[in-house]
Order: structure tokens, then C-alpha cells, then sequence
């Protein structure tokens, strides 16, 4: 059964990608899945050290999960929040966008554990 729901829940990612990034604002449509409906959303702009601007949209699920939909090399993904010591940590891939206040960062962990962020000092500009 979990096997089942976890292939829904891939199937559906390009979907909510798609619809999370083309809507571009707090109003976007719902985020749905079959099994995990949204509570609410919010949708945030960060400035990064590079000058880089990041748009990143968090849903809360229902059931205590949340989510990030944030654009990976042009291409918006879906990441899921995973335990941290601080701060909030999301995971897509090889990819973990870190958030701690105000302030997040953009890993990849195929640079190798130790590498320095991608994007770093990320600053949410929106409140």
C-alpha cells in the first residue's frame, strides 16, 4: 500500500510543478493529491548573495507534511521538508533547500558532503 501512494505522489509531481509555477503568486491553485490535501500556502521571493532572485512557494498539507516548489536550473521542483536540527529542510533529488529565519541556502549533494551551498544567503524579501 505505502508503495502504491509514493507512486501517485511521483505521478503527480510534474503536475503540481507546472501549476505551482505558472501561476507565480500566493493565489496559485490548490496543491492536490490524491491522498494529501493542502491547508494553506504561501509564496516568498528571495535575493541571494549572486544577486540570483528566487520565487519559492510553501504548502502545508493537512496531515503535517509541507512542501517547496522552487525552480532547479529553469525548471520549478517539488521538494519535501525533512527533520533538521534548525531551521526548516527540504529535499528534491540530490538537491536541499535550507532555511533557517529568513535566510536559506541551495545544496547539492552531488558537489560532495562538505561543498559549500550553490546558492547561498538567501534572503527572503517577502514576509
Amino acid at each position: 500500500m505505502k508503495t502504491w501512494r509514493v507512486a501517485i505522489l511521483a505521478a503527480a509531481v510534474p503536475a503540481v510543478a507546472w501549476a505551482a509555477a505558472s501561476s507565480g503568486s500566493a493565489s496559485a491553485a490548490p496543491l492536490q493529491f490524491r491522498h494529501i490535501e493542502s491547508k494553506n500556502h504561501q509564496t516568498r521571493k528571495y535575493t541571494c548573495a549572486t544577486g540570483k532572485i528566487l520565487q519559492v512557494t510553501y504548502w502545508n498539507a493537512q496531515n503535517g507534511q509541507s512542501f517547496a516548489v522552487l525552480p532547479i536550473k529553469g525548471t520549478p521542483m517539488l521538494f519535501v521538508n525533512t527533520i533538521s536540527a534548525s531551521g526548516a529542510k527540504y529535499q528534491a533529488g540530490s538537491y536541499t533547500w535550507w532555511t533557517k529565519g529568513p535566510r536559506a541556502n541551495l545544496y547539492d549533494l552531488t558537489s560532495g558532503e562538505n561543498a559549500p551551498p550553490i546558492l547561498s544567503d538567501c534572503v527572503s524579501v517577502t514576509r
